[in-house]
């Protein structure tokens, strides 16, 4: 007897969505994808493993930054992109500031003589494109938190002829209080101060390594920090969101190509002068 009512409407997997579940996909640069909500197509141009973002390039060359999960079209077929896997590392032949690597490098014992940077990133910058030239030579960078109390700084380390006193200083331009600062110690024998023009040591990173022609003018009274991130389309709610942001921002750094000029100048002239003699 013929079934007047066809099949069950609910056998088999009715809630499958028509154009089948979500599978992932690693965001490998290259690929072309449909951020659903928005309709947005674009090759993937880069992903921010610690921002959780990817990045993405129309043909109009227009650029937006997505959240990595759910929500793309890969070839018409639904994905959650994920980060691609790291690649290993490859053994240098140069370090990151462009010396060439010595098949003995073991550190020094430090010398007595220091160069201390205004903030933490700075420290952290001048590690990751020097670090191994630093402890080749024997030379420690400590960070000073600010440099509101520089006198009493320099006074306290006693700098002489075998114990030199290098520092680096955010944004030491004509007028500036920076530049007030400086001026305090400037007639202190063995101790050299200098700085380069920069709101902050971020700018000292090319822009052009973050997708951009130009750092982004932040109006005042906005937090200068916030506001970059904001511009980028990056999370910046948080002290967290701008601690991810620069971890991002140093991970474009490479070597010292990625660098302003105005910057690495002042880093060598300060390694130069406390490694004299």
């Amino acid at each position: 007897m013929r079934d007047r009512y066809g099949s069950d409407v609910l056998a088999g997997d009715w809630r499958r969505p028509p154009r089948g579940r979500s599978t992932e996909a690693a965001a490998e640069p290259g690929l072309v994808v449909e951020e659903v909500a928005t309709g947005f197509v674009g090759e993937i141009m880069r992903v921010e493993r610690d921002l959780g973002t990817v990045e993405l390039e129309d043909r109009r060359m227009r650029r937006k930054v997505f959240p990595l999960g759910p929500g793309f079209l890969l070839e018409g077929r639904p994905v959650v992109l994920v980060a691609p896997a790291p690649k290993a590392p490859t053994a240098p032949t140069r370090t990151a500031s462009g010396s060439r690597i010595a098949s003995d490098r073991r550190a020094k014992v430090a010398l007595p003589s220091r160069i201390f940077v205004e903030g933490r990133h700075d420290a952290e910058l001048v590690e990751k494109v020097w670090g191994d030239d630093l402890r080749a030579e024997g030379v420690a960078v400590e960070h000073l938190g600010g440099i509101d109390d520089l006198a009493a700084v320099v006074r306290d380390f006693a700098p002489d002829a075998d114990r030199r006193l290098g520092v680096l200083v955010d944004h030491l331009v004509p007028g500036s209080k920076e530049q007030r600062l400086a001026d305090e110690v400037a007639h202190v024998p063995h101790v050299l101060v200098v700085g380069h023009p920069y709101v902050d040591v971020w700018q000292a990173v090319k822009p052009q390594r973050l997708g951009m022609d130009a750092w982004p003018s932040i109006p005042r009274g906005t937090d200068w920090k916030r506001g970059v991130c904001a511009h980028l389309g990056w999370p910046h709610e948080s002290q967290a969101d701008v601690a991810r942001a620069w971890r991002t921002i140093l991970g474009r750094v490479e070597s010292w190509t990625d660098l302003e000029p105005a910057f690495l100048g002042r880093v060598e002239e300060l390694i130069d002068f406390v490694t004299v003699g």
